[in-house]
């Protein structure tokens, strides 16, 4: 079963709330991408040894160079989640509960423990 076409994620104030439609649905791949290709959603799940599930938002902008200043260059930055399990032995139960686990942890008290692990935190 493949994800909606289109996604929309919304990335602060700006960009803000972005709709990606769907450039590609192959069977291990499915990507969506606005319109100036500057945000990507890539969902991948893939079987093998271990079982992966990723799900990947690019984002770029143009930003001043930080070496000439009178220069614009294109920058990026990205987020993954990846669930990373063996091919028997977890339920799909177990696997939401312990993803959500992360989240819950990472976003807790306003995002407490995501601000420092931004900030390089271990």
């Amino acid at each position: 079963m493949a994800f909606s076409d289109p996604q929309s994620v919304t990335i602060g104030t700006t960009p803000g709330a972005v709709s990606l439609p769907r450039v590609n649905a192959g069977s291990d791949t499915g990507s969506f991408k606005n319109f100036d290709q500057k945000v990507e959603l890539k969902i991948r799940p893939s079987y093998g040894r271990r079982t992966r599930k990723e799900s990947r938002i690019d984002f770029s902008k143009v930003v001043t160079d930080p070496l000439v200043s009178t220069t614009n260059v294109l920058a990026s930055a990205s987020a993954i989640f990846v669930l990373d399990t063996p091919p028997s032995g977890f339920s799909t139960t177990e696997q939401r509960e312990l993803a959500t686990a992360l989240l819950t942890w990472l976003t807790a008290s306003s995002n407490a423990n995501l601000i420092k692990l931004i900030a390089g935190e271990n």
